[in-house]
């Protein structure tokens, strides 16, 4: 006993740890402190390199002694250069360039970026700096090296900096872009364009050499129609600024490019037609991006959340498609289009509840068809909220409300269920939500097995084991067909959300507690704004727009774009769209 006491006490009692013995132990930094918080360059080491003058410390080279003059034109030339890249300008001396970006990209550790040196007709020091895998190489070996490295094409030039006669007389690349600024060469070195340095030049040029891999266009995924347009957007901006351009062919369609995030820097691109969208709203979305202080940015999705107006509400206030067809009708209405870098999704705002439940397939179809359409959408919004909370409510609380032969029925069918509504119909409603979320995540035709077979046998079993009752199943089925129906991911989750909200209501309060929701959801909607826009424009506040909320009319008579936008060009056509049925007979 006495040994096992002991054994407890030396358990139970606390021990010193002991000392790693040639473990690992992360010790801290000597010089943490000593440099800049965002890396800043080490200076003194810029200016010992590039002023040693030898590019090769093991060969001793023999030089011919300088005069007082000369050795103090060449100290003033390195101190002005040194000091001109403190500034973050470019310099005139090609090795102090050199030093800055090989510090700057941490160089030789990072063995991405190339520098390659090289001779400018035999005769002017130069180097190309590009990140490899994020270049075409073919442009750079035969467009770009063998031409500069010609002798031929400098037999006219004369002067001290042949950077406009190189961009004039020698490069035959498409775009060409002279600037001075460090920054902006690390920015577009890292988003795959090759950057010339000269020496005795005080100007960098930028060639355009983008190569990398890219996904081809293919159908869009979430967003298919039967009739209409069977392309999607990709990771590419290029290419998604390309389809863009390809549907609005017009010279007023503007691309501003606004990099967003401090560490990544991912390309924004916002897009708007000149003289259509509101120059409000477009200082409004320049100033909110350019006022993001975050280090990553991964694509739309977060952009989407660190741009709306208020990041509590349940429904979102931008909307996400992958369509260039729905996009550019989004352009055509006066709206502004973000397109981020990385993602096959286009951002578009201000929005409306009712842009949510619209789709590109509604103006490809006559209009009866549309319009039949988003009515059944609509009650699929309904059934998906309200129809099991409304069960809850009903059975509960309000049973006189039932008619006696259905009520019956539920009765008699709810016998043998050990459990009261609100568990039951619980239990079912997260094993949906569970079959769902499986279903996608699950790859391929697998995903989709799961969802049909794993319901039907989930909901068969859970009957005949009397767990829970036939007509529960009918309920929760035919909410999960209505949030199928909602053309939007984003207003599905809400509405699925909402779905959970109500259940609780109804087996709390019945009808009343739903009537509280439907009341404190409606006001927190009405009260919701994007980027300025009420949520609910135009209906609530009434506002004048175009037939095509609801109830789509003729597309002939959708003359206006809607008033909540306030755009310069109200008129989205002439006051007789369809001149052809005045003027029968003529050519």
């Amino acid at each position: 006993m006495a040994g096992i006491f002991k054994t407890f006490k030396e358990l139970l009692s606390y021990k010193k740890p002991k000392e790693p013995e040639g473990g690992f132990e992360l010790l801290e930094d000597e010089n943490e402190g000593v440099e800049h918080e965002n890396n800043q360059i080490n200076w003194q080491k810029v200016e010992k390199k590039a002023c040693s003058g030898d590019k090769n410390e093991n060969i001793t080279v023999i030089k011919p002694p300088l005069t007082v003059d000369e050795w103090n034109k060449t100290k003033k030339q390195e101190s002005t250069s040194i000091q001109t890249v403190k500034n973050n300008m470019v310099a005139s001396k090609l090795a102090v360039n050199i030093e800055f970006i090989k510090e700057k990209f941490n160089i030789p550790k990072n063995q991405d970026v190339i520098v390659r040196e090289f001779n400018i007709a035999q005769k002017i020091e130069a180097c190309l700096v590009f990140v490899d895998g994020m270049v075409d190489k073919t442009i750079i070996n035969q467009f770009i090296l063998p031409q500069l490295m010609n002798t031929e094409s400098f037999k006219s030039f004369n002067g001290d900096c042949p950077v406009d006669y190189i961009v004039k007389n020698v490069i035959s690349i498409n775009q060409v872009t002279k600037t001075k600024e460090f920054e902006r060469i690390t920015t577009q070195i890292l988003n795959g364009v090759t950057a010339l340095f000269i020496d005795g030049c005080e100007e960098c040029l930028l060639l355009e050499s983008r190569g990398f891999e890219k996904r081809p266009v293919d159908k869009p995924q979430t967003e298919t129609v039967v009739k209409g347009s069977q392309e999607a957007f990709n990771e590419n901006l290029r290419t998604n600024l390309t389809l863009l351009r390809r549907t609005i062919k017009n010279e007023k369609l503007v691309t501003e490019i606004i990099p967003v995030g401090k560490m990544n820097k991912v390309n924004c691109a916002v897009v708007y037609l000149e003289g259509i969208a509101n120059h409000t709203l477009i200082k409004e979305v320049e100033r909110r991006l350019k006022n993001i202080d975050i280090d990553f940015i991964a694509g739309d999705g977060m952009l989407e959340q660190l741009i709306e107006d208020n990041s509590f509400m349940l429904f979102p206030q931008v909307i996400s498609t992958e369509r260039p067809d729905r996009t550019a009708s989004f352009i055509m209405e006066g709206q502004v289009v973000i397109i981020c870098e990385g993602t096959p999704f286009a951002l578009a705002l201000p929005i409306t509840f009712f842009h949510l439940f619209h789709t590109s397939e509604d103006s490809m179809l006559r209009w009866q068809y549309g319009t039949f359409l988003r009515l059944i959408r609509c009650l699929g919004i309904v059934l998906a909220a309200l129809l099991p909370g409304m069960y809850i409510a009903l059975t509960l609380y309000h049973d006189e409300m039932i008619p006696t032969p259905l009520l019956m029925s539920i009765i008699s069918a709810r016998e043998d269920v050990p459990f009261p509504s609100i568990i039951e119909i619980l239990m079912m409603e997260v094993a949906f939500e569970l079959i769902r979320e499986g279903g996608i995540r699950i790859p391929g035709v697998i995903g989709q097995t799961l969802g049909i077979i794993g319901a039907l046998i989930l909901g068969q079993a859970a009957v005949a084991a009397g767990h829970v009752s036939p007509a529960l199943i009918i309920i929760v089925a035919v909410s999960g067909l209505g949030s199928f129906c909602i053309p939007n991911i984003s207003l599905s989750l809400a509405i699925r959300i909402i779905r959970f909200i109500f259940i609780f209501l109804g087996a709390s309060l019945g009808f009343y507690g739903i009537s509280i929701g439907i009341t404190i959801i409606g006001a927190i909607a009405c009260n919701m704004k994007s980027f300025g826009v009420p949520f609910f424009s135009p209906v609530a506040p009434k506002t004048n727009a175009n037939p095509d909320i609801v109830i789509r009319q003729p597309i002939w008579k959708q003359k206006m774009r809607p008033d909540y936008l306030n755009t310069p060009d109200r008129k989205r056509s002439g006051d007789n769209p369809i001149k052809w049925k005045n003027k029968r007979g003529e050519q």
